[in-house]
């Protein structure tokens, strides 16, 4: 990880997500870039993924091109704190499902009371 560049899509209007937010910024190496979705511009956003995608989950994209959202967008991200290999038992095998169940419902239902619940087809 140390030559690792992964910049990390977050909604900066979360007041839960910007507590996790400043705690990573406190205790995460200088290889994690930190992006507020809100302050994107829509030529800044990936081709083909709108706002509202950014804002249902956690997204991440690495040094090597890699997208990944939710649970693992998580995972990743925490590799770059001291605390990571904690966040990796969350991908053992039947650890895994329940997480990622947890996070998607967790997800969803931050997303429908901060914006309504206008989910985007496929967006998990």
């Amino acid at each position: 990880m140390e030559n690792c560049m992964d910049t990390l899509f977050y909604d900066g209007q979360c007041p839960l997500c910007m507590k996790e937010i400043r705690l990573l910024r406190r205790i995460g190496d200088d290889h994690l870039r930190l992006i507020d979705v809100h302050g994107l511009q829509d030529s800044e956003v990936w081709p083909g993924i709108p706002h509202e995608h950014l804002l249902q989950r956690l997204h991440l994209l690495d040094d090597e091109g890699i997208y990944r959202t939710g649970l693992q967008a998580t995972v990743q991200t925490w590799r770059h704190t001291p605390f990571g290999f904690l966040f990796r038992l969350m991908l053992i095998p039947g650890i895994r499902t329940l997480a990622e169940g947890a996070y998607n419902r967790w997800a969803e239902r931050r997303y429908c009371r901060r914006y309504g619940c206008a989910i985007v087809p496929g967006s998990h």
